[in-house]
C-alpha cells in the first residue's frame, strides 16, 4: 500500500508532538465501497463510494486531541498535525521512537474479490432474491434487497514506533420481504455478511435468502397474537446474541467501566452470570463479519474472555483506556473512519457453546416462548434494562414447538437475565450487524448457541378471549 512514505509519517508525528504531548498517532484510510439496492423489482440505487484521508491523534494524560484531512500533500498533513497537537501542554519527556514496520499474515483469505465482479452480476443477485421471495406466496407484497461490499486499507503509525497495515474486505446482502393480508402486515428478514468477497453467495445462495425472508413473513402473517406473561424463553442461536451484545456487551467496554456508567464496574472475579455462561469477544475468527488482523490502533486481533463460567474476568480496552490502568490493549480500539478517533468497541462477541442440544432445551420447557429471531430493541446502558422485538416467535407447549405467534416483545434486564440462563446449547452461530456508539458505526458480529432463560416478561398483543 505505502501511500505515505516512512519519512513523511515521521515528519507528521514529530510535528504533532511539537508542543508537547505524550503520544501521537497517524491513521490512514482508503476505502472503496459498492452498494446496489432493489425495491418493487427495480434497481433503485447503484453507488460507489471512495473514502481517503488521514486522522491524527495526540494524547497528553487524559487529554485527547484529534484532527483529520482528506488532503495527503505534506503541507496539509503537517498543518493537520499542528491542529491536533495545539491543545497539548508542554511535556518534558516527549519521545518519538523510530518506526519499525510489522507485518501480520491475514487468515482472512478472499477467494473472489468484489472489485472483479461486474455490477451486472451483482444486480443478478438482487433479481434472484426478489424473484425467489415473490414466488413463495402471492401475499408477498414488497421485496427490498440491498447489496454492499467494501475494501478498506488502513495504515497506522505512532510515536512509539508502531507501523502496520491491514486490508479488510467485507460483503453483505440484506433482504426484506413484506407480506400483507388485509390490515395485517409482517416482514421477514435475512442479512448474511462476512469478512469475505463475492464467495459469500456460495455459502448463502441468493435464492435461499429470498425464500427464507418470504417464508418468515408468511409464517408471521398467519400467526396468532402472542400472549403476555412471565415465562421461560428459548432464544435461538445466531442473531439472538444481539440481546447479550446490547444489554451486557457495551457495559463491558472499558470506557463505560472507567466512567462508572456500567453495572460491571469494579466487579472482576465476581459471579455475574449462571455458571453455564462463558462470554467471549474474538476478532480472530476467520472470515467472520467483525474480524480483522489489527484493530484501528494497530494492535493485533485477539480473543478476550469476558465471562468465564459465570465469573467476570476482563473488559474490552483500547490504547487510551488500557494506558490509564497500566495494562495492554485487548485490541478493541475501533473507529468508523479516518474522521473519527478510536474508542473501545466489540468485534465478534458471543456466548460460548454449552453441552445441551437444542431439542433438549426445548424439551425441558412445559409452557413458554421460542424466540427464533429477534429484531430491533432498546436498552438503557446504565442498567441493562431492555426491550426487544421478537421477529419470529412460536409457543412451546409440553416440550414441543407448536403454533407461531406475532407481536411478542421480551422485556427484562441484561445482568439479571445472565443469571437466569439455565441451559446453553451446543449449536453456536454468529450473525452480522452494524454497532452504533458515540455517533460511530462499525461492523460487529453477535452470536450464541440456543439457550434457555428461565423467566422473562413477554409482552404480547393477545386480547382477552382470543
Amino acid at each position: 500500500m505505502m501511500v505515505l512514505s516512512q519519512e513523511k509519517i515521521n515528519q507528521v508525528l514529530k510535528t504533532a508532538l511539537n508542543k508537547g504531548g505524550q503520544f501521537a498517532e497517524l491513521f490512514f484510510e482508503r476505502k472503496v465501497s459498492n452498494q446496489l439496492s432493489m425495491e418493487s423489482s427495480k434497481v433503485e440505487t447503484v453507488k460507489t463510494g471512495y473514502n481517503l484521508g488521514v486522522g491524527i491523534r495526540v494524547i497528553n494524560g487524559d487529554q485527547v486531541s484529534y484532527a483529520y484531512t482528506d488532503d495527503l500533500a505534506l503541507e496539509a498533513l503537517l498543518e493537520t498535525a499542528k491542529v491536533a497537537g495545539a491543545a497539548s501542554k508542554y511535556h518534558d519527556n516527549v519521545v518519538i521512537n523510530n518506526l519499525k514496520k510489522s507485518k501480520y499474515d491475514s487468515p482472512h483469505q478472499i477467494q473472489i474479490r468484489p472489485e472483479t465482479i461486474e455490477k451486472l452480476k451483482k444486480k443478478e443477485v438482487l433479481e434472484t432474491v426478489d424473484q425467489s421471495a415473490r414466488g413463495i406466496d402471492e401475499r408477498i407484497q414488497q421485496v427490498m434487497v440491498n447489496y454492499v461490499d467494501y475494501t478498506q486499507e488502513v495504515l497506522i503509525a505512532n510515536s512509539q514506533g508502531l507501523f502496520v497495515e491491514d486490508e479488510r474486505v467485507r460483503t453483505r446482502l440484506m433482504a426484506n420481504a413484506v407480506a400483507a393480508d388485509g390490515q395485517i402486515i409482517q416482514t421477514g428478514r435475512e442479512t448474511p455478511g462476512k469478512h469475505i468477497g463475492f464467495e459469500l453467495f456460495e455459502e448463502y445462495p441468493p435464492e435461499e435468502i429470498g425464500k427464507k425472508a418470504a417464508e418468515k413473513a408468511i409464517t408471521m402473517l398467519e400467526a396468532r397474537p402472542a400472549p403476555s406473561a412471565r415465562m421461560p424463553v428459548v432464544v435461538n442461536h445466531g442473531f439472538g446474541g444481539v440481546l447479550f451484545h446490547e444489554a451486557c456487551g457495551h457495559g463491558l467496554e472499558a470506557d463505560a467501566i472507567q466512567k462508572g456508567s456500567s453495572v460491571y464496574a469494579n466487579r472482576i472475579g465476581e459471579k455475574v452470570a449462571n455458571e453455564k455462561v462463558t462470554a467471549i469477544d474474538d476478532a480472530t475468527i476467520v472470515n467472520e463479519w467483525g474480524a480483522f488482523v489489527i484493530d484501528d490502533e494497530g494492535h493485533p486481533a485477539q480473543e478476550t474472555v469476558l465471562i468465564q463460567d459465570g465469573k467476570l474476568t476482563d473488559y474490552m480496552y483500547d490504547f487510551k483506556t488500557a494506558k490509564k490502568e497500566g495494562r495492554e490493549s485487548t485490541g478493541n480500539g475501533r473507529r468508523q473512519s479516518y474522521r473519527n478517533p478510536p474508542i473501545p468497541r466489540m468485534t465478534n462477541t458471543f456466548i460460548a457453546p454449552g453441552e445441551s442440544t437444542p431439542d433438549e432445551i426445548i424439551g425441558s420447557v412445559d409452557k413458554g416462548l421460542y424466540a427464533k429471531s429477534l429484531s430491533g430493541g432498546q436498552v438503557e446502558p446504565a442498567t441493562g434494562d431492555y426491550t426487544f422485538t421478537v421477529a419470529e416467535g412460536y409457543l412451546i407447549e409440553n416440550g414441543k414447538i407448536t403454533e407461531p405467534v406475532r407481536g411478542a416483545t421480551l422485556v427484562g434486564n441484561g445482568p439479571k437475565s445472565l443469571h437466569r440462563i439455565t441451559m446453553v446449547g451446543n449449536d453456536l452461530k454468529h450473525a452480522p450487524g452494524m454497532c452504533g456508539k458515540e455517533g460511530q458505526s462499525v461492523p460487529a458480529a453477535v452470536g450464541q448457541p440456543t439457550l434457555l432463560i428461565e423467566e422473562v416478561t413477554v409482552g404480547g398483543t393477545e386480547r382477552e378471549g382470543e
